[in-house]
């Protein structure tokens, strides 16, 4: 009881005092250039002080001119200091001309009887200006007591001061001085003893009808950073609320679903959901907070896990946005899905016309009002992973993520709307949102993440993806521009399955320089279908096998266009394979000087397969349409490998199903620098090759159709010799050179070595699969 009075004793003292001193306005009297002790020199009359009436930024001010090294300024009168009272000066200026001197608050302590008391520190935080014309400020609190936020701590001895500035350092600027200000901040520091303040001191009622938003404004403006204590009861907030000080919730909020909570202090999952009690409600809320400016830009679930029984449709929870760009992260914590009709897929099957002069349009779609943007889209003549990107009900029309390859006129369709965990589809752009440190528990009942309609620069890293029921990360349109992925794990929910028969993806693309590193997939149909080009994958393990013997394999990334621009790096392609199509594009655009099949690089990967038929490859083209060409490809240094003994033909094929190629078109295949294990027949462009004719005979004819890459011909021999001599039919050496004729036989693959005579003997070649540009 002791220390309650004495504090009040105080404050009811420094409540009837004005700490305020004269302006200078009104005379330089009271304004001393020394100590502002009694008899000290004043600035009155002095010649390096005037009086501006006027000043744009301040008024009437002092103009001082800096002749010394440390030049004070001091208030002459008492400024008092009592037990337990702390006030702040603060004091701003601007720098016109000269060099710059630092600036600080700066005082002398003065005890009983006017003494000087010693010892003390009596001068705040320095502060250095560096632009003319330019409005500063210092400041500093002034105190009995060592508290967090007092600069000069005085302790009890000292009963007044004698407050003003000090400019140290270079001499000769011209300063301007608006005033000093000195407030009593008492009442501030004594009040933190209770650290917090309870919304109900401020009117709040918590009954659940009343409206207490203004309570809770009011108990944050006067917490100045202390806690706001949300007590026990049921708060309704009518209107948008933003806390900027710490708050911590024992009792709970009821707001409209349109309105947002914003918490700037201590932004976390686990404050929504203390507020709201509810783990979808206090995720939605904090997603919507996230994209609301609350000077945070990371969400942090703190590692909790969030059942979830329903999407999170983040555009709808954010709530007043289409298009946001800057950065944003959500992380560390786990959602799970819980068992809920709400995660079915969607499907259905309409009627829809189709030209190939619009081939991302269907017209005259039936039931489309029923059709959902993000849909999967399947039928005659479409490619993998093409997707709803957007419909009109009113021109019954529906715009694809991809064209289609040459479907009928009109025919039927399926859409399937799949159902995910974070469902971003809402928002027209979103970029530079980071998902980190997260697990995606689909456990079989949904997918992960949908992506916007368009969004670049996007990064999913260090996150897992467990059992996703069809996808893992799905673009319907241009929402993976520029996208991040790695660090990731992908776990199937098919482990069991054949690989045939397995339907989930890891991920698509639908555009541009993804950028594809150091993930995991285990068992998917697909590790990645990627449309566009200009893609880095690198790091990355997928594995696709499953128990059966000679089984079936899929592919493990799927170029859907033809021309990709990609570097292939250091990967673990393990029981799958890379196909290159075209089942995005025009399968009639064949032909010289139209996109080839290439811009692809494959360099040091390890491609492995186990219980595989001998006619699996590892690297396959497929053409829709005929007389493609192929223009740079290059496949160097990998490691193709089958570990079980049972060998494989060759590691590179075309799928003939719906097309194929034009070899005589064939330019810049660089095939070399492989190594082999179990491959019966080991590809290589440009290849090295040995051949002996035992017989003489006028022509020699060489098959290269055992190292000549994706069926190709020989369109070139860089170079012969002989091994040993060349000789007629009675081994007499003959000292001749030989034309060849190239990509002779039926599929081209054979070169005709021709001598003037019969000739027999041995010879080495280097023959190309491709020809000069």
């Amino acid at each position: 009881m002791g220390t309650e009075k004495g504090f009040w004793m105080n404050k009811a003292i420094t409540d009837g005092l004005n700490f305020m001193p004269p302006a200078f306005i009104d005379g330089l009297t009271d304004w001393s250039s020394e100590d502002g002790t009694p008899g000290s020199a004043t600035y009155d009359g002095a010649a390096n002080a005037s009086l501006v009436a006027s000043d744009p930024d301040f008024g009437p001010c002092l103009e001082l001119q800096k002749t010394q090294t440390l030049q004070k300024l001091r208030y002459m009168g008492d400024t008092p200091l009592l037990p337990g009272c702390y006030f702040q000066v603060t004091i701003k200026f601007k720098v016109l001309s000269g060099l710059f001197p630092s600036f600080r608050v700066a005082a002398w302590a003065g005890g009983p009887g006017g003494a000087h008391v010693t010892g003390l520190d009596e001068t705040g935080p320095e502060l250095l200006p560096d632009t003319y014309g330019r409005i500063y400020e210092v400041s500093a609190i002034i105190g009995t007591g060592d508290r967090t936020g007092v600069d000069l701590v005085w302790g009890t001895e000292p009963v007044f001061g004698h407050v003003g500035l000090d400019m140290t350092g270079d001499n000769g600027a011209i300063v301007r001085i608006e005033s000093v200000i000195i407030e009593d901040k008492t009442d501030i520091f004594h009040r933190k003893l209770m650290g917090w303040v309870d919304v109900r001191d401020y009117g709040a009622i918590g009954d659940g009808i009343t409206d207490d938003r203004l309570a809770f404004l009011a108990a944050d403006a006067d917490a100045q950073g202390r806690e706001v204590v949300v007590s026990e009861g049921t708060y309704y907030i009518a209107t948008s609320l933003t806390i900027n000080s710490p708050v911590r919730f024992e009792g709970q909020l009821l707001m409209p679903t349109s309105e947002r909570l914003l918490i700037t202090s201590n932004y976390d999952y686990k404050t929504y959901e203390a507020a709201f009690g509810d783990e979808r409600e206090a995720l939605t809320r904090a997603l919507s907070a996230l994209f609301n400016f609350t000077d945070h830009d990371s969400l942090d679930l703190g590692g909790r896990r969030i059942q979830l029984d329903s999407p999170i449709d983040v555009h709808a929870a954010v709530g007043n946005k289409d298009n946001f760009g800057q950065r944003r992260v959500i992380r560390n914590g786990q959602l799970e899905a819980t068992s809920s009709a709400a995660w079915d897929t969607v499907s259905v099957s309409s009627n829809a016309g189709w030209s190939s002069g619009s081939p991302t349009i269907l017209t005259s779609v039936t039931n489309v009002v029923n059709i959902a943007v993000g849909s999967l889209v399947t039928g005659t003549g479409v490619g993998r992973e093409v997707y709803v990107a957007s419909k009109d009900n009113g021109a019954l029309t529906i715009t694809l993520s991809q064209p289609l390859v040459n479907p009928a006129g009109s025919q039927s369709y399926t859409f399937d709307r799949f159902q995910y965990l974070l469902d971003f589809s809402g928002f027209n752009g979103l970029s530079r949102l980071q998902l980190s440190n997260m697990e995606f528990a689909c456990l079989g009942k949904c997918s992960g993440v949908l992506l916007p309609y368009t969004g670049f620069e996007w990064h999913i890293h260090t996150c897992w993806f467990l059992k996703p029921m069809d996808r893992g990360i799905t673009s319907y349109n241009r929402g993976c521009y520029g996208i991040a992925i790695y660090n990731n794990e992908f776990y199937t929910n098919e482990y069991d399955a054949l690989a045939q028969d397995r339907t989930t993806i890891a991920f698509n693309s639908n555009f541009n320089d993804i950028k594809l590193r150091d993930n995991q997939a285990v068992r998917f149909k697909h590790f990645g279908v990627i449309a566009g080009g200009g893609h880095i994958i690198t790091g990355n393990h997928f594995w696709q096998g499953d128990g059966a013997p000679s089984g079936d394999r899929t592919a493990g990334i799927v170029f859907t266009s033809r021309n990709p621009s990609s570097v292939v790096t250091g990967n673990y392609v393990d029981n799958c394979f890379i196909d290159i199509s075209n089942e995005h594009a025009d399968y009639t655009n064949v032909g010289p000087g139209t996109v080839p099949f290439g811009a692809l690089s494959l360099t040091g990967n390890i491609f492995i397969a186990s219980d595989v038929a001998a006619w699996f490859t590892f690297i396959r083209l497929s053409p829709y349409g005929t007389g493609h060409h192929i223009d740079g490809i290059s496949v160097v240094g990998n490691t193709f490998k089958e570990i079980t003994g049972s060998p494989i033909d060759r590691v590179e094929s075309v799928v003939t199903s719906n097309g194929d190629f034009d070899h005589s078109l064939t330019q810049n295949i660089v095939f070399q620098g492989n190594s082999y294990e179990d491959v019966n027949q080991r590809t290589e462009n440009p290849a090295y090759v040995d051949m002996t004719q035992a017989t003489a005979a006028t022509t020699w004819s060489y098959s290269h159709a055992l190292k000549v890459p994706f069926g190709g011909q020989v369109r070139g021999v860089e170079g012969w010799s002989a091994i040993g001599p060349i000789q007629d039919g009675s081994n007499i050496s003959q000292f001749e050179a030989p034309n060849f004729t190239l990509a002779q036989g039926g599929s081209g693959d054979v070169v005709d070595i021709s001598w003037p005579a019969a000739r027999k003997g041995r010879l080495q070649m280097k023959l190309r699969s491709d020809s000069a540009a």
